[in-house]
């Protein structure tokens, strides 16, 4: 079976143009998902991941591993699993990452996950995702560890200092970060040179989310711990067309966009949301369609 490069060799060589997709829950919600791969497919996009599921469970566990292999067999580029450990026991973790590599899958995004919404212990043998990291490694070195990183802090944290810290220890063990979305890149920007204070240099590739559902997207920040940009969304909200709102969203995201690259960010993740015409429209306005 031929391999495609690790993320963390493209990331060397970036930057990099990648997507997040999730795994979609009915027949259609997969054909519209077909369609936007299509779609994508000019971009010769560097990879693309997908998202393990709000709980991690099997169902979501199981959608999630047929979606990365299908896509990491027949595509062009790599494609890279989310796996959250919270909830899950090593045997099951360890069966998933053996099942990835016989697929080629080698590339993975090392996640905590979220515990129960409403308290309960998540059970499991893991609780962080450091241990889930070690885990990847214990599997050989020809994986490709990413791990979270949060601009504006993890939801849980309450000390700046203490939550980069931990930042840095994690992204030690692993290879690289995808951030979580943010809407300032001045948080993305002081994120890496905190990192950096502590001797950290390994790549962090900025997530963006285009804002072109403002009230999924609040929802989402409020359970991420991230800042909701109000004056963008009344914006968006407030605009007299279709064509006004595209643009509006379009541009924000583009000059937030440029001010990462310009920053020296080793690449941008889209979150596209299933979607591909925001993203095409990004990647024109930026001149990365290659």
């Amino acid at each position: 079976m031929s391999e495609h490069p690790r993320i963390r060799e493209l990331l060397g060589a970036g930057p990099t143009l990648s997507v997040e997709f999730f795994p979609p829950k009915t027949d259609e919600g997969l054909a519209t998902l077909q369609q936007t791969i299509e779609e994508l497919e000019p971009l010769d996009l560097s990879y693309v991941s997908v998202t393990y599921g709000a709980a991690g469970n099997r169902e979501t566990r199981g959608r999630t591993r047929d979606l990365v292999v299908d896509l990491n067999r027949d595509r062009r580029y790599p494609a890279m699993a989310h796996l959250t450990c919270m909830g899950h026991s090593r045997d099951e973790l360890d069966a998933l990452i053996a099942d990835y590599g016989d697929h080629g899958v080698l590339d993975v995004l090392a996640l905590a996950g979220d515990p129960p919404a409403d308290g309960s212990p998540p059970g499991g043998d893991f609780t962080y995702a450091e241990e889930l990291v070690e885990l990847i490694r214990s599997h050989g070195d020809r994986f490709s560890i990413g791990v979270a990183a949060h601009p504006e802090l993890h939801p849980r944290s309450t000390d700046r200092g203490e939550d980069r810290r931990n930042l840095a220890r994690k992204l030690e063990l692993a290879d690289f970060a995808v951030t979580q979305f943010f809407f300032d890149a001045d948080d993305y920007l002081r994120l890496v040179d905190e990192l950096a204070d502590l001797g950290v240099t390994k790549p962090v590739v900025p997530g963006v989310m285009p804002l072109s559902n403002p009230q999924g997207v609040h929802r989402m920040a409020k359970m991420a711990g991230a800042a909701f940009p109000d004056d963008l969304a009344e914006a968006v909200e407030g605009a007299e067309t279709p064509e006004e709102r595209q643009r509006i969203v379009v541009d924000a995201a583009v000059e937030m966009s440029q001010a990462l690259l310009d920053g020296g960010a080793p690449g941008l993740h889209l979150y596209c949301m299933n979607r591909s015409g925001t993203v095409l429209e990004i990647v024109d306005a930026l001149g990365l369609r290659s």
